[in-house]
């Protein structure tokens, strides 16, 4: 393999790393305020894209991916609050379970709205012929906005998580839900919230791809099987980690076209995820236990 190949395929993997850390960010953020994985969350980055193509013909870009992504937030914020609180008195799987049955809801409703047709969105840099060189290979200038636009997403949280009274009264409900009741921390709340910044990111996300990778009805299950796949690589409930699984998956794909043909591309994270479940199931970098398991 030369050099300029190796590039290329390297930066196809940074790329698609990057969308599937940004998605299982997502699973992460719900998995540690009610201990159950959202098989809705790549739906997230399918209505994100949807509706900022769509907005995209009659406002300028920044806009539509500013009203996509609040709306999805909505969207999430609103699954949470009339279908999963109510289903929650009946245990964490039968909550996963309604994620599944939610996420065939959204996709069938996308198809229903926008049809079959694949959308894309204008891309924020040039147009789909530019391209920049470096030793020999050629990509998007697109994909420096995807990873730029997922690390600052990555430092974003943290910095949230760590600075902001919110950001810290989440952490108190995922160590312990009574004892942030006692503090004066409405565990449900902090749970809605959780709602709306998963699918938010998972939305910007979808924005951000949608120039480079196009977009459809039918995405969001794709992204929901990458990103749960980097979600339990890295460990569940790490989000940290998700970044590095995330680079890591992504470059696994990207150089597995070397061996095999680029058809049998997704067969690699079905592999990985199941050697992953048997081998580690705590995943590479350990799972952090959300408090909320056994009490959502």
């Amino acid at each position: 393999m030369d050099g300029s190949l190796f590039i290329q395929y390297f930066v196809s993997g940074l790329t698609y790393g990057s969308i599937y850390a940004a998605v299982a960010i997502g699973f992460n953020i719900i998995y540690n305020a009610t201990g159950i994985i959202n098989f809705a969350q790549g739906e997230f980055a399918m209505l994100g894209g949807m509706i900022a193509s769509s907005l995209a013909r009659s406002c300028p870009l920044w806009l539509a991916i500013a009203a996509a992504v609040v709306a999805t937030a909505v969207v999430g914020v609103a699954i949470e609050r009339l279908l999963l609180r109510r289903v929650s008195r009946f245990g964490v799987l039968k909550m996963i379970i309604a994620t599944i049955g939610i996420s065939i809801v959204l996709r069938e409703l996308a198809l229903a709205a926008w049809g079959e047709s694949v959308r894309t969105v204008p891309f924020f840099t040039g147009n789909e012929v530019s391209s920049i060189s470096f030793l020999g290979a050629n990509f998007s200038p697109q994909v420096l906005w995807i990873v730029g636009a997922i690390a600052l997403v990555a430092v974003a949280l943290t910095l949230y998580f760590k600075l902001t009274l919110t950001g810290k009264a989440m952490r108190g409900c995922s160590a312990s839900r009574d004892g942030a009741s006692l503090c004066g921390i409405s565990p449900g709340r902090m749970v809605a919230i959780a709602f709306g910044m998963s699918a938010a990111i998972g939305a910007f996300a979808g924005c951000v791809v949608a120039p480079l990778t196009q977009t459809h009805y039918a995405i969001g299950s794709t992204l929901s099987v990458k990103g749960f796949t980097v979600a339990a690589f890295g460990g569940l409930g790490n989000s940290v980690a998700a970044i590095a699984a995330g680079f890591l998956l992504g470059m696994l794909e990207s150089f597995s076209i070397v061996v095999v043909p680029e058809a049998y591309k997704d067969v690699v994270t079905i592999v990985v995820l199941l050697t992953v479940l048997v081998a580690k199931p705590t995943g590479l970098f350990g799972s952090r236990a959300a408090g909320a398991l056994k009490e959502y």
